[in-house]
């Protein structure tokens, strides 16, 4: 019975989350933080954990089933150390594990590949919203520039509709982010479809996304010179943009403030609506005590880690 099985990372994001889905740029990066899924062939029926496959429960890994196994049944087993919908990739690193094992299964895993089709399992269980950064930067690794022209770097260019997103390695020096967990679930799907029709009613929420890429575009060269207080000072602008788009949270604005005291800047990370926050700071233990005081579950996240691996056996 052939069996295969792929890890992949969470990430976090830096700078450019939604604005990203509108040809801004974004910087997203690696983290520690893994999922793994092991398929194996056989059985009676698609099964995940041992239970039926459900298109409610299950639909990263049912996405992407349906568009790359043609065989018989499947028993997929998952080992994620990333908090569901905490803003931190789950949902693209279980959607890159999961290609990235049926790849392996069929012979046909590459980088690029399980990109792609990772993207396009995510798309459909999203209900056709979102960008490539997540599942790109879950394949690739290290650290991912998302933009919408051509620069130093690139990897692959992914197109959708009218859309075409260029994805490049960025190289991000060593710097200390400490996650805050709010504990509130958001729903990704949810989140961009509010800013779409944000930015479907309205001028101002264009405008308000083109500052967000501003800001990402002016991290570049800062994030090169370790400046760390012109990033904090991005980082808070950033927040505070995402917060008048209306994906921030009230307790993800009260531990970007706990956080801000021993931090060089906070904001939140991934969709919003809940999840997580970042923080850069040169006192991780103070930083996330303000967190925890405050009701936050925090840990330090190393960046930069390895994308999505394969075995077979």
């Amino acid at each position: 019975m052939a069996a295969a099985r792929a890890s992949a990372p969470g990430k976090v994001i830096l700078f450019g989350e939604h604005a990203v889905v509108y040809g801004e740029p974004a910087i997203a990066v690696a983290l520690s933080l893994r999922t793994e899924v092991i398929v194996k062939e056989g059985g009676d029926q698609h099964r995940v954990n041992g239970a039926p496959l459900s298109p409610y429960h299950h639909a990263y890994i049912k996405d992407a089933i349906d568009g790359l196994w043609k065989g018989g049944p499947l028993d997929v087993r998952t080992d994620s150390r990333i908090p569901s919908a905490s803003g931190l990739g789950s949902s693209a690193a279980l959607s890159v594990a999961t290609v990235g094992a049926l790849l392996q299964l069929q012979g046909r895993f590459a980088e690029e590949l399980v990109a792609r089709e990772a993207y396009n399992a995510e798309v459909s269980a999203q209900k056709g919203r979102g960008s490539p950064t997540d599942t790109s930067t879950a394949s690739h690794g290290h650290a991912v520039l998302v933009d919408g022209q051509k620069r130093d770097g690139l990897l692959w260019d992914v197109q959708r509709g009218e859309r075409r997103w260029y994805l490049h390695h960025l190289d991000v020096p060593p710097l200390t982010l400490v996650v805050g967990h709010t504990g509130v679930r958001g729903r990704t799907a949810d989140e961009v479809a509010k800013v779409a029709r944000f930015v479907k009613r309205t001028g101002f929420a264009r405008e308000v996304i083109r500052d967000l890429g501003r800001v990402a575009r002016s991290a570049i060269p800062l994030l090169a010179r370790q400046d760390k207080p012109a990033l904090g000072q991005r980082m808070d602008e950033a927040h505070n943009l995402l917060r008048i788009l209306g994906v921030s949270h009230p307790r993800l604005d009260e531990l970007c403030d706990a956080a801000r005291k021993h931090a060089y800047g906070a904001k939140l990370t991934g969709s919003g609506g809940g999840g997580s926050m970042i923080a850069l700071t040169d006192q991780p233990e103070a930083c996330a005590a303000a967190i925890r005081k405050r009701g936050g579950t925090p840990f330090t996240v190393q960046l930069g880690g390895p994308g999505v691996s394969a075995s077979s056996w």
